[in-house]
């Protein structure tokens, strides 16, 4: 009889202990067979059809929806995940809506609807401005490669404004881009975006302040500077500029696409987090005559 238990406890130990690697929840409903062909088995098809029996049983909704749309992704039906995660988005908790929309903005940056991520990114920086982020709280646990960490509004801010100047940058918008670039770096700085406010400078051909930018992260001036792939960029980017910059000219300016109640409320975060940096961008003061060329 005792060592019928002390089987019995070395099977419940080494079930839990295979839960804990994998990151598998435990029991037989639809959304854990579902995890357990998505981590184990490595059978996203499978998966994906125990994640779509999940949904329509209400079994953990929330979550069966986001891991299905990432599944779906890794197979290239990026698009079949959009419209998941639009249809089926209403069965979810409220609490689970700003994830879902970070969801749904990397599928539109997956399969290339820039206009629809612009959208989305610009709405989510309005719920920051709303203080609606985060659900009212100052900070979110957020996960990545298997480890918990705090994000705070601010980080959060600063992550969502380079994801706005990246989308600007592929519909070659860079004077919409080293706008949100600009402000991204008064928030949070690093080099990385510095990297690419540099890049939108060159493309308008204002190469003093170009090399400049990009000067600093080879001296170590901006915060991530010791990464050495960011650095080999700003390298590149020098050298590019100092060989070919005479025979560089500047891409076509295109409208700002910038509303004024959207800079507004960037102005409002900057004085409140770098009141020392906030001084208007001199860009907006240049285009103030010409305002009815930007698009809300």
């Amino acid at each position: 009889m005792e060592g019928e238990n002390s089987n019995k406890r070395r099977e419940e130990d080494e079930e839990h202990l295979f839960h804990v690697v994998y990151k598998v929840p435990s029991g037989d409903t639809p959304y854990v067979l579902a995890k357990h062909a998505q981590i184990v088995q490595k059978d996203p098809e499978a998966a994906i059809v125990l994640f779509w029996k999940a949904i329509n049983a209400g079994d953990r909704v929330d979550s069966a929806l986001k891991d299905m749309a990432v599944v779906m992704k890794q197979l290239d039906r990026t698009e079949e995940a959009i419209e998941a995660i639009k249809s089926f988005r209403v069965l979810c908790s409220k609490n689970s809506q700003e994830s879902i929309d970070n969801v749904l903005i990397d599928l539109y940056k997956k399969c290339g609807r820039i206009d629809e991520q612009i959208v989305m990114l610009k709405q989510k920086l309005r719920m920051i401005y709303r203080g609606e982020a985060f659900n009212g709280r100052p900070t979110k646990t957020a996960r990545s490669h298997g480890k918990k960490f705090q994000v705070s509004v601010k980080q959060e801010t600063s992550r969502i404004l380079g994801n706005l100047g990246w989308a600007y940058m592929q519909k070659s918008n860079y004077m919409a881009a080293e706008v949100v670039y600009k402000k991204a770096q008064m928030i949070d700085p690093d080099a990385n975006k510095a990297c690419n406010l540099g890049y939108c400078l060159i493309k308008q051909a204002r190469y003093d302040e170009a090399r400049s930018v990009l000067r600093d992260i080879q001296l170590g001036r901006t915060p991530g500077s010791d990464d050495l792939r960011t650095r080999s960029r700003a390298h590149e980017l020098l050298a590019e500029l100092e060989m070919n910059h005479s025979r560089m000219l500047p891409s076509d300016i295109m409208g700002l696409d910038l509303d004024e109640d959207f800079v507004d409320g960037l102005e409002k975060l900057i004085s409140a987090w770098a009141p020392s940096r906030s001084r208007r961008l001199p860009i907006f003061e240049e285009i103030s005559t010409s305002r009815d060329q930007l698009a809300c």
